[in-house]
């Protein structure tokens, strides 16, 4: 076309139906060469609107396979597969609600400590192998994972006191890479040995189960102790550094103790039956941290709703994945909290619920 002649155009508004778009039926305002519209050399009208509509129609699948690509891979080291599988189904639902589907454009990978740092250690490498997006975890895993990467994002999903125990700088800035949920509640603590209280109302002698081989644990036991001295009740920390341990520890307390405040992490998690039946055996009332140890045969649990945790977490992992920084997302504090009852662990114990204490829980285990 030589300069300065002018083209000469016509417009045109059509309907395409784009069946695989969001709006499978779309009006386009077309503007184009006159001529392309009239004939003469050129495609006839509807020829060029068949065209124009089919190639408009494959720009969505276009479009869509641009987004697509590889899943977004997530690896999920957790304590027990068993007592994680719960707050697993919560994390992915909230996921799915999110726009994560697994198989399409997410892949989990799922890891089980079950209770071994060693096994920390070599899933922490192995997800670095992997090369995964981010990491969903528990408190205690999080200093072996700092260790092993400061670029992958990981999110703990409960962690007792993580700005005491170093794993982030402050609950409002995290730093580095780390964010997660805090169960940082100083009111736990007392409630719980309130609750001991209530139902053994002689209640004078403490102990106090927790994993020796971590931080976090030994300093919620701590805690524990410091709390019950306070109310004039006896305790004492009891460590255990592995399974073979529960046993001996639980067998030497018969007639020294009049109940059992355990502290949940992974080891105690992985053994929960174990130490649960083994406290019965020694006639010890148990007060723990969540209702899934009180369904394995605990008397009682008080705390944070986990499955509230998780899809809070997994709203974290969501940011992650647009691109946000977990420095830049503030840990997260439980808002929801269960109280849970065992009635056959207290009938066996010959303990009597009173209505007023069965009214006020969650969950009635009968």
């Amino acid at each position: 076309m030589s300069a300065g002649v002018r083209l000469r155009t016509s417009i045109t508004s059509v309907f395409c139906d784009l069946g695989n778009s969001p709006n499978p039926e779309n009006r386009v305002t077309v503007i184009c060469p006159e001529r392309a519209l009239a004939g003469a050399k050129f495609m006839q009208r509807r020829q060029f609107i068949r065209g124009f509509c089919s190639g408009l129609a494959a720009w969505p699948l276009a479009a869509y396979a641009q987004q697509g690509g590889e899943p977004r891979r997530i690896g999920v080291l957790g304590a027990d597969a068993t007592v994680w599988k719960p707050w697993m189904a919560a994390l992915i639902a909230r996921l799915r609600e999110l726009g994560w589907i697994t198989g399409e454009n997410i892949a989990i990978e799922y890891r089980w400590a079950e209770g071994r740092s060693r096994r920390v250690s070599e899933i922490a490498a192995e997800f670095l192998r992997q090369d995964v997006d981010v990491i969903v975890t528990y408190g205690s895993a999080v200093p072996i994972l700092k260790e092993a990467t400061t670029t992958i994002p990981i999110v703990f999903a409960v962690a007792f006191d993580p700005v005491r125990d170093g794993l982030v700088q402050s609950l409002s800035h995290p730093g580095s890479n780390v964010t997660g949920m805090s169960i940082q509640q100083l009111d736990l603590v007392g409630k719980r040995l309130e609750l001991l209280r209530e139902v053994i109302p002689q209640l004078h002698r403490l102990a106090i189960l927790a994993d020796a081989g971590y931080a976090e644990p030994m300093l919620e036991a701590e805690r524990v102790k410091s709390t019950a001295q306070a109310l004039g009740l006896e305790a004492a920390r009891l460590g255990i550094w592995g399974p073979q341990d529960i046993a001996p520890t639980l067998e030497a307390l018969k007639g020294k103790a009049d109940a059992l405040y355990v502290v949940s992490d992974a080891l105690i998690a992985a053994n929960r039956t174990r130490i649960l039946n083994l406290a019965l055996n020694e006639s010890l009332p148990t007060i723990l941290s969540y209702d899934d140890y009180v369904e394995a045969g605990g008397l009682m649990s008080y705390g944070p709703n986990y499955g509230d945790l998780f899809r809070r977490a997994a709203d974290m992992v969501d940011k992650i994945l647009h691109g946000t920084k977990p420095s830049d997302i503030p840990v997260g504090q439980p808002t929801k909290f269960d109280f849970a009852i065992n009635v056959n662990t207290a009938t066996a114990l010959g303990l009597t619920m009173t209505p007023k204490l069965l009214a006020t829980a969650d969950e009635v285990i009968k």
